[in-house]
């Protein structure tokens, strides 16, 4: 075929339904699950839509995405959010960030707080340090960092917190001493969310009914429980049975049992490349809570994040929680496990990425997504670069 994809989650499932859009049949996806959506999956648990995958959600700030993704689940099937996340520091629930919502603390705090926040590396002009602890202490201070940065981290990542580097921190908000301090002046919130301040959830549905419908409009072109094991760099080819003339990878490189034609320093790049299992369990007691989710920096508790569905997802009960697969401890409870959750970044990872997906593509093979690019995307960034690719392949300049 022309285009071979592997991985039928929002990142090839939009690039399959945009080249289909533009005219192009011969296309072949494989997904490796019996059903498409990859992270973005949902499962019905206890009469309502259970996201096996965590928080998945759609961001508003992408009209593009958004219009695109109406076509498959309408608008009108979806209800609007502005986000109320919060943080359990200690017993008390505050809002997140952390930065922004130190006012809703007892005095004595704040007045740390602040202090911490004043001798902060980042508000009194030092560089920002490459290794991720150094940059925890920088950002808000050692009071802020050791009651809640450092904890919270540590129970999603793991311990080996300075094999991170610090790149992918760029796109956070800045923090301003004086507007944290207006803010426990004026008892509001002055800093910005850092992402999903307004968000889309079905009303009637998971979050993976999009990607299921999206899947169904595929048709024949979409071959589920196939995993894509050995791929051929030199004949492009899958399982020596899939060829095309361009192959797109979403799918972990990792997961990749063999990759003939690659010379050793390619397959070591890959060996290379590290990822956190996360596993959500499901709990069917009710909280008396508005927030959509809560962090969870209490390394007494094994789960670093809950997500409360009845308040985004109407009709339902219950919360989810999410625990990095080395904390969890397996009960009766209905829970999924997910091999590949987040990407780490490691130091160093993006000169190794930029080096295996350059290596790859004068093979006419290209990473895309989470995992062909291995970036901490969310769904509406992956789809909207499955947008632009298509764009690109469609005019054969990719």
């Amino acid at each position: 075929m022309k285009y071979l994809i592997l991985g039928a989650g929002p990142s090839g499932l939009t690039l399959a339904s945009k080249l289909k859009e533009k005219g192009i049949k011969d296309i072949i996806v494989l997904e490796k699950e019996k059903e498409a959506g990859g992270l973005c999956r949902s499962m019905n648990v206890d009469g309502a839509p259970f996201d096996i995958g965590g928080g998945h959600f759609l961001d508003v700030r992408r009209p593009d995405v958004t219009e695109f993704l109406f076509r498959y689940l309408p608008e009108n099937e979806w209800d609007r959010y502005e986000r109320d996340s919060r943080i359990d520091l200690k017993g008390q629930i505050i809002g997140s960030p952390i930065e922004a919502n130190i006012w809703m603390l007892d005095t004595d705090t704040q007045v740390e707080y602040l202090k911490a926040i004043a001798e902060a590396g980042s508000v009194s002009g030092v560089p920002m340090p490459e290794k991720f602890t150094d940059w925890i202490y920088w950002k808000l201070g050692k009071r802020i960092a050791e009651d809640y940065m450092l904890p919270y981290n540590k129970k999603m990542f793991g311990e080996e917190l300075d094999s991170l580097g610090t790149y992918w921190l760029e796109k956070l908000p800045d923090v301003s001493f004086e507007d944290t301090l207006r803010s426990c002046l004026e008892h509001r919130a002055y800093a910005r969310q850092p992402g999903h301040a307004e968000f889309f959830y079905p009303k009637k549905y998971g979050y993976g009914e999009l990607w299921k419908r999206m899947a169904e409009s595929l048709g024949d072109c979409l071959k589920t429980g196939v995993a894509a094991e050995k791929l051929d760099i030199d004949k492009r080819s899958v399982n020596d049975e899939y060829k095309a003339d361009v192959i797109i990878n979403t799918v972990p490189w990792t997961d990749l049992k063999e990759i003939k034609g690659a010379d050793p320093a390619l397959a070591e790049r890959i060996g290379r490349l590290k990822y956190s299992s996360i596993v959500t369990e499901y709990h069917e007691e009710r909280l008396d809570t508005s927030a959509h989710w809560i962090y969870y920096p209490d390394e007494d508790k094994e789960y670093h994040r809950i997500l409360v569905r009845h308040n985004f997802c109407p009709g339902s009960k219950g919360y989810w929680t999410e625990t990095n697969l080395t904390r969890y401890r397996e009960r009766e409870r209905e829970h999924f496990v997910n091999k590949y959750a987040y990407p780490l970044n490691t130091i160093g990872k993006n000169e190794n990425m930029t080096e295996i997906l350059s290596a790859m593509k004068e093979h006419g093979i290209i990473g895309l997504g989470r995992w062909g690019e291995w970036q901490h995307y969310n769904s509406d960034v992956v789809a909207e670069r499955a947008m632009t690719l298509a764009d690109k392949l469609y005019g054969e300049a990719f």
